[in-house]
């Protein structure tokens, strides 16, 4: 079959959004969730960054959701709006690749930094004694900088094999970004080397993640069902519900990357727009250091 590497340069992606009133209309909504996503994780980022009483692990790896959130709809929104607005439906190998690269990366270290989440959960309500020395900055620091770590090497091997194999004549993407499956519906040849890697991918970043999510808060809903005290049975309830809200939300979109554009809406972008929303409605010590964040700036105006 023809092999146009050498000659083309370039991805069309067909995009999201009609050339109708109703893709208008479709296009005004992302745009506006898509501010609402920035808004809410970059206020989550800077209150736990801000508020004494935030300085724990638990927020600290919030924190790092909301980055992730943060970058992940900023890696899609934006350039799907450029191409919307400007009709400009061609990307670049190299955007695609940085692009596809991005993508990758955050959904790995999403899962992993779950499953370090969900940890924290376990060894703070089953083990409270052992919480400062077990969930120390520095183990966090370092689930963290693994969770990324991880992901971008995952993601590596991605992204270059997307890059490097033929295509043959159309190189029109049924996506509104550059998403690897859906590239490799163009390729030429016989793909399972891909197929593999995919298997070892799912195998590290969901299974294991999963099992481990799905063992720490079978866990802390034992030691919660066991507890006496009906304060504390209440305070650890409403701590890991709000942890099992986000983490089944997140979760599903990443058991669901396939190259389905409805289903991509999904954990692109509503996905990192709902999480702040989650932590801070049902949480507590949030709401609390929004409350004293609103007071401040109030008093500054005064």
């Amino acid at each position: 079959m023809e092999n146009y590497n050498q000659t083309s340069t370039y991805f069309i992606l067909l995009g999201l959004f009609p050339s109708s009133r109703i893709g208008l209309f479709l296009f005004i909504l992302i745009v506006l969730i898509f501010l609402m996503a920035l808004f809410g994780n970059l206020s989550m980022i800077l209150l736990i960054f801000l508020d004494t009483q935030l300085q724990k692990p638990m927020y600290f790896l919030l924190s790092q959701l909301s980055l992730m959130d943060l970058t992940y709809i900023s890696n899609i929104v934006p350039r799907m709006a450029y191409d919307f607005l400007f009709g400009n439906k061609s990307i670049s190998f190299i955007a695609c690749g940085i692009q596809s690269f991005f993508f990758l990366t955050l959904a790995g270290a999403e899962g992993l930094l779950l499953a370090s989440m969900a940890y924290d959960r376990y060894v703070a309500i089953c083990f409270p004694l052992h919480y400062p020395i077990k969930i120390s900055r520095r183990v966090c620091v370092f689930m963290i900088i693994g969770s990324w770590l991880l992901g971008s090497i995952n993601s590596c091997a991605h992204t270059t094999y997307a890059l490097h194999i033929p295509y043959c004549r159309s190189r029109t993407i049924n996506h509104f970004f550059c998403d690897v499956p859906a590239m490799l519906t163009l390729a030429c040849m016989d793909t399972w080397v891909y197929e593999y890697t995919v298997f070892v991918s799912t195998t590290i970043f969901l299974l294991l993640p999963f099992t481990c999510i799905v063992f720490s808060y079978g866990r802390v809903l034992l030691a919660v069902y066991r507890m006496h005290s009906t304060e504390g049975k209440k305070k650890a309830y409403s701590t890991c519900s709000t942890h099992l809200t986000v983490v089944t939300s997140t979760l599903h979109h990443l058991l669901t990357l396939i190259s389905d554009k409805v289903l991509a809406v999904f954990y692109t972008i509503l996905t990192p727009t709902l999480n702040p929303v989650i932590y801070s409605m049902r949480n507590k010590e949030v709401m609390g250091a929004l409350r004293r964040a609103i007071q401040r700036i109030c008093s500054v105006k005064m």
